[in-house]
C-alpha cells in the first residue's frame, strides 16, 4: 500500500473512533494529529515517526484528556502502524512529563521515564529516546500557535529543540517566533482620509 493510501486508511480508522468529533485547540481532534503528522513529515522524520505523530495521544495524555481508546485495544493500533511507532505513542501518552523534563540533559542512556499509568519506570535508549522527544515537541509545536500557553513547559521543549537539533530547532525557532507576533498590540487603525 501506497503512503497516501495508508494515510487515509488511518485517518478513516481515526474518524471510525469518533476522532472528527472531538474539539482540539480550536480545531478537530481530527485535524490536529494529521497536522503533527504533515509537520513531522514536512521536517524530515521517518514515515515510522509521522505515523507516530499522527498515534501520539490515541490514549489520551497527562493533559489531554478528551479522547482515549481503551488500552486492551494497543494490538489493534500497533497492527496499523507498526510496534515501534505504537510504543512511542503510548510512552507519549502514559509518560510522566516531568520524568522526561528531567532527563532532558542526560547525554547517554539509558534514560528513564515513569509511565504514569502503570507507576513502573522505562528505560528508554538514546534513539528511541530521541524519538520520542521529536513525538513529542512536534505535538507542541503544531498546536501552540492556536493554544497560546506559550510558558506551558517553556523550557523542556527549547531543552528538546536544542537537545534534537536540525529540523526540530528550526522548527521550534519558527514557531516560538510567532509568539512574539501574536503578543504585540494590533497597530491602530488610521483613517487614511481625514489623516492627508
Amino acid at each position: 500500500m501506497n503512503k497516501t493510501a495508508n494515510l487515509k486508511q488511518l485517518t478513516d480508522y481515526l474518524i471510525g473512533l469518533g476522532a472528527k468529533e472531538v474539539v482540539h485547540t480550536e480545531k478537530t481532534y481530527l485535524a490536529h494529529v494529521i497536522g503533527v503528522y504533515r509537520l513531522m513529515e514536512t521536517c524530515g522524520c521517518t514515515e515510522e515517526l509521522c505515523l507516530a505523530g499522527l498515534f501520539h495521544s490515541i490514549y489520551g495524555t497527562e493533559l489531554f484528556q478528551r479522547f482515549g481508546l481503551p488500552l486492551a485495544r494497543r494490538p489493534e493500533v500497533r497492527a496499523l502502524i507498526g510496534e515501534r511507532a505504537e510504543r512511542l505513542a503510548y510512552l507519549n501518552c502514559a509518560m510522566d512529563r516531568g520524568t522526561l523534563d528531567g532527563v532532558l540533559d542526560q547525554t547517554e542512556g539509558p534514560y528513564r521515564i515513569v509511565d504514569r499509568l502503570t507507576g513502573k519506570e522505562v528505560h528508554l535508549s538514546g534513539d528511541d529516546f530521541d524519538d520520542l522527544c521529536r513525538v513529542h515537541l512536534y505535538d507542541w509545536l503544531e498546536q501552540i500557535p492556536r493554544w497560546q500557553r506559550w510558558d506551558y513547559r517553556r523550557d523542556a521543549y527549547r531543552r528538546m529543540a536544542k537537545r534534537l537539533g536540525g529540523a526540530a530547532l528550526a522548527a521550534y525557532q519558527r514557531v516560538s517566533a510567532q509568539e512574539a507576533r501574536s503578543a504585540r498590540p494590533p497597530e491602530p487603525a488610521v483613517d487614511i482620509e481625514n489623516h492627508l
